[in-house]
C-alpha cells in the first residue's frame, strides 16, 4: 500500500506488483497538530481499503506500507520539522504505523521525491536503469536520486535537495529563506513570479495573463496563454527552460546519470519547457556530457504517481530482505 502525506490531503492507495491502483482514498491531512488523532484515522482508512479490497478477493495479501512525506527520513523513520504539517518536531510514523499494524512485513518512508525516483525505478521509464534523477516540479522542486541501483540518502537521509542549489546569486527569496534557489524559479510558483515579473517589466496589459493575481494564476493558465501566442507566456517557458536547464546540467557534472526524468504538472506543457530545458543544459554542459543525458518526461501516471511512488518502497524493502 502507498500513502503520500500532503499539506491539505493524504491519499491512501493499494497498489499491486505491476504499480496498478487497485483501491483508493484519501482523509484531510489535519491541522490540528495531534499525531495519534491521525495515526488512528489513517489506520481506520487503511483497514477499510484492505477490507474492501478483500471483498473483491479474499486471497489478497497486504505486504507492507509504503510513505511519501515531507521532511521524511528513511533511516530514523520519522518526519522531521516539516513547516506545512501542523505535527511539530520530530514524528516518529514508522513506529506508531508498526504498534498498529505488526502483521505487515514491511513499513518505510521516505519524502516525496525520492518516493517518485522509486516508482519511476521499480515501475516507470527507467526499468533497468541503474542511474537516474528524477525532478519534481509543483508547488517545490525536489529530486530523487539512484546511483547503481539504490537511491542515495547520504549520511542523514536527507540527501538529493537539487532544488535548493543556487542558480542566481542574491536572486528570488525561495520558500526556504535563502535567495537564488532553483526552487524559487523553477516551481509552479516560480513560474507564476516569472510571468508577473515579465507583465510589469513590458507593461503587457494586453497579455492574456495580465490582471491576474498570484493566487489565480497558475501553470495550466501559462501554458494556455502560450498555445494562444502569448509573448509574456512563451517567455516564462523560456526563461524556467533557462533556468532548469542550468539546475541540470549541474546535477549531471555530479552524477553522469544515465537520465533525468521530469514529472509535474508543469512538464503537462511538452515542448514548452522540454526544449529550452535541455537546449540550455546542452549549453552548460562540459563537452564530455554533451549529448548523453536523456531528458525524459516521467512515465508515472500523474493521478496516482504518489501513491505508486510510495507503495514502491515496500518492494525494495521485501527485495533487501531476500537478499
Amino acid at each position: 500500500m502507498g500513502i503520500d502525506i500532503g499539506g491539505t490531503n493524504t491519499a491512501l492507495g493499494v497498489v499491486d506488483r505491476n504499480g496498478n491502483v487497485l483501491v483508493k482514498d484519501s482523509i484531510p491531512t489535519p491541522t490540528h497538530g495531534n499525531i495519534s488523532q491521525f495515526i488512528d484515522d489513517m489506520s481506520v482508512s487503511i483497514r477499510e481499503l484492505t477490507n474492501s479490497l478483500r471483498l473483491l478477493n479474499p486471497e489478497i495479501e497486504i505486504l507492507g506500507l509504503g510513505i511519501g512525506a515531507p521532511n521524511a527520513n528513511y533511516y530514523t523513520g520519522t518526519i522531521e520539522h516539516a513547516p506545512n504539517l501542523s505535527f511539530k518536531g520530530v514524528i516518529p510514523l514508522v513506529k506508531l504505523l508498526e504498534t498498529n499494524f505488526p502483521e505487515l512485513k514491511a513499513i518505510a518512508i521516505t519524502n516525496d521525491a525520492n518516493a517518485a525516483a522509486i516508482g519511476e525505478m521499480i515501475y516507470g521509464g527507467a526499468k533497468g536503469m541503474k542511474n537516474f534523477v528524477v525532478y519534481t516540479l509543483g508547488t517545490g522542486v525536489g529530486s530523487g536520486i539512484v546511483v547503481n541501483g539504490d537511491l542515495v540518502y547520504g549520511h542523514d537521509g536527507f540527501a538529493g535537495e537539487c532544488g535548493h542549489m543556487t542558480i542566481v546569486a542574491d536572486g528570488r527569496l525561495c520558500g526556504c529563506g535563502a535567495k537564488g534557489h532553483l526552487e524559487a524559479y523553477c516551481s509552479a510558483p516560480g513560474m507564476k513570479r516569472t510571468a508577473l515579473e515579465l507583465i510589469a517589466k513590458y507593461n503587457a496589459s494586453t497579455s492574456l495573463l495580465a490582471g491576474k493575481s498570484f493566487n489565480d494564476l497558475d501553470s495550466k493558465m501559462i501554458f494556455e496563454a502560450a498555445e494562444k501566442g502569448d509573448k509574456v507566456a512563451i517567455e516564462v517557458f523560456e526563461l524556467t527552460g533557462k533556468w532548469l536547464g542550468m539546475g541540470l546540467a549541474n546535477t549531471i557534472h555530479h552524477l553522469s546519470p544515465e537520465a533525468i526524468f521530469l514529472f509535474g504538472g508543469p512538464t503537462a506543457a511538452g515542448n514548452y519547457i522540454f526544449r529550452p530545458t535541455i537546449e540550455n543544459m546542452e549549453t552548460h554542459l562540459l563537452p564530455i556530457f554533451k549529448n548523453k543525458v536523456k531528458i525524459l518526461p516521467s512515465q508515472l501516471k500523474q493521478g496516482d504517481a504518489a501513491i505508486v511512488g510510495a507503495s514502491a518502497l515496500v518492494h525494495k524493502e521485501l527485495e533487501k530482505h531476500l537478499n
